[in-house]
């Protein structure tokens, strides 16, 4: 027991300190996630500015610093927050004599660097994408992904509003991800990951982008703001489900752009109900709730 309370707390302090040495500039800027994000933010941010999609749009739309509130804590103050119980339930599994190793599917780490980099990246946008449509297909977890859905004005910012239990969700399978390739993330895995910040932002922006020829491959906002439409299309539960790649949804079937005017309503029904307090959205979905 003393092992797993010593875990737990060294867990805790360690993601403390690394998210501390990031902000005073002690984290090298390739891995520096805290800045990293606010980089691309205003990268992506100040491109909506100047190329506006939806060009009555206000510069701060409803909701925005909600959603820039959303960014830190679900990328930060959570993460520091739920860092203790990922290594408990390392060390358990440890302890079950579940390794790595005896997870492998793939090994990887004989690959050139940006084979492993591609493999890697391609592997954990399919899990994530799995995931969501998960999020959607299931009320359980519906219940929860609604508060990433009440967005009602897209922007930027909108990429990191969701409820906390979707922590506890992917993360698992993340890791699970990871595990197929062998335990291995390659050394220059932060490309991916802020490849997948900086696709997330623009997917969610007030940006007309559709990749031309690469929107088969590529996720992009027109495609997106169908994702987040009010009206779907009857029996479904959901469309464009991609994270980084739209290629999943072309395989599927479950890509839909009926058209690119950006004027659509978004929300679903209901969506009225959802709290509009930081606070009040931390429980919902814990109540019960009648469409």
């Amino acid at each position: 027991m003393d092992t797993y309370v010593s875990v737990f707390i060294d867990a805790f302090k360690n993601s403390l300190q690394w998210t501390w040495n990031s902000i005073i500039f002690e984290v090298p800027w390739y891995i520096n996630y805290f800045w990293g994000l606010i980089a691309i933010s205003l990268v992506v941010w100040g491109l909506e500015l100047l190329f506006p999609w939806r060009k009555e749009q206000a510069i701060f739309r409803k909701d925005f610093w909600l959603d820039g509130f959303y960014m830190f804590f679900n990328f930060f103050v959570f993460s520091i927050v739920i860092s203790g119980f990922y290594e408990l339930l390392s060390l358990f599994f440890s302890d079950l004599g579940i390794s790595n190793q005896s997870l492998t599917v793939i090994n990887i780490s004989n690959l050139p660097k940006w084979i492993q980099l591609l493999v890697f990246f391609v592997i954990l946008d399919f899990v994530q994408w799995f995931t969501h449509v998960l999020l959607h297909k299931f009320s359980f977890f519906w219940r929860f992904h609604r508060i990433h859905h009440s967005v009602k004005e897209m922007g930027f910012a909108a990429h990191l509003r969701y409820h906390w239990m979707e922590n506890i969700l992917y993360k698992p399978l993340k890791t699970i991800g990871v595990m197929v390739l062998g335990g291995f993330e390659p050394e220059q895995a932060y490309i991916v990951h802020f490849m997948a910040i900086a696709i997330g932002h623009f997917n969610h922006s007030n940006i007309k982008i559709t990749w031309g020829p690469l929107k088969y491959i590529l996720n992009n906002p027109v495609m997106h703001l169908y994702h987040h439409a009010y009206e779907l299309p009857k029996g479904s539960f959901g469309v464009n489900f991609g994270i980084s790649l739209s290629l999943w949804d072309y395989i599927f079937k479950t890509n839909y752009i009926p058209e690119d005017s950006g004027t659509i309503e978004i929300g679903f029904p209901g969506d009225e109900k959802v709290p509009k307090s930081f606070l009040g959205q931390l429980l919902f979905g814990f109540k019960s709730f009648r469409k």
